[in-house]
């Protein structure tokens, strides 16, 4: 990132200087000025971009901190992206994997792993394919890169609420502050202003208003990676609540009659399901259930054929209950069996080669997503069809966005953050380049 748009601009102004060097005393050329509201991983890796292209660098944010979202999601193990085949990881971001390929063209999951490198923090690929930090913490990270802006000349403003323009030309940023309200006047903006998910941490899309008033085109958030609702019987929810639903599979029917199974594991709640199976399809059963079949299946036994479960369910049990015979047979138990008496009438149940049948392919009815406070992330944003190819918005020059603040959604696996940190270059790129094109 040391070479790049910003030889435009210094050839530019070079060029300009020489040609009036004999007709005028000689003036130095003034620094642009890069105002980035927003200071979570997208925010920052623009500033990196555009400090490292010369350019004067401020970076604003509502909270007494930077990176408080990356902090949060690396408490569990910082999860920076993952090693798989570049095609299947492009495959994750869904409906949107046109608009994030040009991003990740320029900053992929292996450019990703060397940057960390170059911060100093070793990585190592984990069983799952994921990539984390050896100390699996995102601390250490995002002390070397902030240590690493400041050295830059970035200069970070906390505390600083955006509020919209001060001006028509959407050139001069209010913010409200500790001590009053503030006007910042910048060549280029950039906003990385985050999603709808986690408002605590500033993620509150308090931004929607201050665009689309611009004429900028926002799509409504959703939630994404994310649990959902299920009417849950009491008995059910007081016994089962907080236990994980180990080894199962999720089936989301097709309208060819086909089904999409994806295993994995998940969680019961005292409302509904989630955990990592649920998030990595949280969007096609948001979609899905936006219909009148709210239906999802479950297959509880998802490395028995349907031909080997029918077997062992309609096997002579003798005078042992249903119960004890799939305990023997199958080994089900637990909230397994808990489930299946909660989402099977009393007559499937008693009837084998039925009740074989359900336990391959459950019937759940799936109410709501839970609020997308509770989201990991949100889908909807900005829409891509808003910007040009720099991310710069067509209805704003000289305004810039990247992030969660777009509409692209991906499930959790680094998959999230790679793509808020690739987002960030181009837009910070995209910028030097702007003002390059118009030294």
């Amino acid at each position: 990132m040391n070479d790049g748009p910003a030889s435009g601009w210094r050839n530019a102004k070079m060029a300009s200087r020489y040609s009036r060097l004999n007709s005028m005393p000689s003036k130095p050329p003034e620094i642009p000025r890069v105002a980035i509201v927003g200071g979570g991983p997208a925010g920052l890796m623009a500033a990196e971009a555009a400090s490292a292209g010369g350019a004067r660098v401020d970076v604003y944010d509502s909270m007494p901190s930077v990176g408080r979202k990356f902090l949060m999601a690396g408490k569990g193990g910082m999860n920076l992206t993952h090693s798989e085949a570049s095609s299947q990881f492009l495959a994750r971001y869904g409906a949107r994997a046109e608009q994030i390929e040009p991003l990740l063209n320029r900053f992929d999951a292996e450019a990703l792993r060397n940057w960390v490198h170059d911060l100093g923090i070793e990585t190592f690929v984990g069983s799952s394919g994921r990539v984390f930090p050896t100390d699996m913490k995102a601390a250490p990270m995002l002390r070397a890169w902030l240590h690493r802006l400041r050295g830059a000349g970035v200069q970070f403003h906390m505390r600083h609420r955006w509020t919209g323009w001060a001006d028509n030309a959407s050139t001069t940023l209010a913010f409200t502050t500790p001590n009053g309200e503030a006007h910042v006047s910048a060549d280029v903006i950039i906003l990385a202003l985050g999603g709808a998910s986690w408002p605590r941490l500033g993620s509150d899309a308090a931004w929607v208003p201050h665009l689309e008033a611009r004429g900028v085109r926002v799509e409504p958030f959703e939630p994404s990676n994310c649990g959902f609702d299920v009417d849950w019987s009491e008995h059910f929810s007081s016994r089962f609540a907080g236990e994980p639903l180990k080894s199962v599979a999720i089936g989301l029917p097709r309208d060819d009659g086909g089904i999409d199974w994806r295993a994995g594991e998940c969680l019961i709640t005292a409302t509904g399901i989630e955990g990592s199976l649920v998030y990595a399809l949280s969007a096609p059963i948001r979609e899905r259930i936006k219909g009148e079949n709210k239906t999802i299946l479950i297959d509880l036994a998802p490395g028995l054929s349907p031909e080997r479960v029918m077997e062992e369910v309609t096997h002579p049990r003798g005078a042992r209950s249903m119960s004890s015979h799939l305990q023997s047979r199958l080994h089900i138990t637990g909230v397994k069996a808990g489930l299946l008496r909660e989402c099977v009438s009393k007559e499937d149940f008693a009837d084998p080669p039925t009740l074989a049948q359900r336990i391959k392919s459950l019937p759940l009815k799936v109410l709501r997503p839970r609020p997308i406070t509770e989201a990991i992330s949100s889908a909807g944003g900005v829409a891509f069809e808003s910007l040009d190819a720099r991310s710069m918005l067509t209805a704003l020059p000289g305004v810039f966005c990247a992030g969660e603040m777009l509409d692209w959604e991906a499930p959790t696996g680094g998959y999230l953050l790679t793509a808020c940190l690739a987002s960030g270059i181009v837009a910070g790129e995209g910028a030097l380049a702007y003002l390059a094109a118009r030294a």
